[in-house]
């Protein structure tokens, strides 16, 4: 499936809402299908993104890892749908989009929360989330700045 696709499909199931269970695993989908993007453009993206691409996949899974919390079903994350990137900017604007939902539902859950150890994971998650949507918009600047720098051509 399409990176756009599937980034839509996770921000309107963040924008569902639910109890805490269910937006922990919204939260961990999002970060897996930013780890997942991330990596595929280290392989195949521009060449001049895959630094950033290779650093935005190690801080989703930085998220990931500090939820520790899979999905609710058992069945296989939305991630593992990812078929193609598509258009690049586009993918990198909805997925900026989509990490500053996951920063806000987080923030929602950090202030809820009953147990410190659940604030606390939604604040280092926060702070990945934060630091992958950082990374997204150097990624959309270069793309910005190479088309700026590329020769244009004018209509005969």
């Amino acid at each position: 499936m399409d990176a756009v696709r599937l980034i839509v499909t996770s921000r309107r199931a963040l924008a569902a809402g639910g109890g805490v269970p269910d937006l922990l695993a919204e939260v961990w989908q999002a970060q897996a299908l930013a780890q997942a993007i991330g990596s595929r453009l280290t392989l195949v993206g521009p060449p001049h993104l895959r630094e950033e691409a290779t650093v935005l996949s190690d801080l989703a899974g930085r998220g990931i890892c500090v939820l520790d919390r899979p999905p609710l079903d058992s069945g296989e994350p939305r991630a593992a749908r990812l078929t193609e990137l598509g258009d690049t900017r586009a993918c990198l604007m909805h997925l900026g989009g989509l990490l500053g939902d996951v920063g806000i539902a987080l923030v929602g859950i950090a202030c809820a929360a009953e147990d410190e150890a659940t604030y606390w994971s939604c604040v280092e998650a926060i702070d990945a989330a934060d630091e992958a949507r950082d990374r997204v918009r150097d990624m959309l600047r270069k793309l910005a700045d190479r088309e700026a720098a590329s020769p244009r051509r004018e209509a005969v």
